[in-house]
């Protein structure tokens, strides 16, 4: 069973000697890997304390990076602070998400997003 971290606790751990960074909801203990890091310290040092999902997604690291990661897991983010996440832009919405749109602001009317067009296309 994982543990359980509150961002609340992972904010509090965002220096070089204490340096917690969350990716994909998973609480990560960099400390010890922050001298190691191929990208260097400052990219860690950077997401220090808190969600660094999209540094890493942009990084594009391996699968060997995610390999090594798993060592330094020291949790889940917990679940009342993982953020529901958002359909794709140009996604067809489900009944579910009216649903949901229409619960969330009874007066507001539900519109699904509009797919941009490739200037391809002009």
């Amino acid at each position: 069973m994982s543990k359980e971290i509150s961002l609340a606790e992972v904010k509090k751990h965002n220096k070089s000697n204490d340096l917690w960074v969350i990716i994909e909801d998973k609480v990560y203990d960099l400390t010890k890997f922050l001298k190691e890091h191929p990208g260097g310290e400052d990219s860690l040092k950077s997401v220090a304390g808190r969600d660094g999902t999209k540094e890493f997604i942009d990084v594009g690291h391996s699968q060997e990076a995610r390999e090594i990661m798993k060592k330094f897991l020291i949790g889940n983010l917990a679940a009342s602070d993982i953020k529901k996440k958002k359909p794709p832009v140009g996604a067809t919405p489900t009944a579910n998400d009216a649903t949901d749109n229409a619960n969330a602001n009874a007066s507001a009317s539900y519109e699904p997003a509009t797919p941009k067009q490739c200037c391809i296309l002009h």
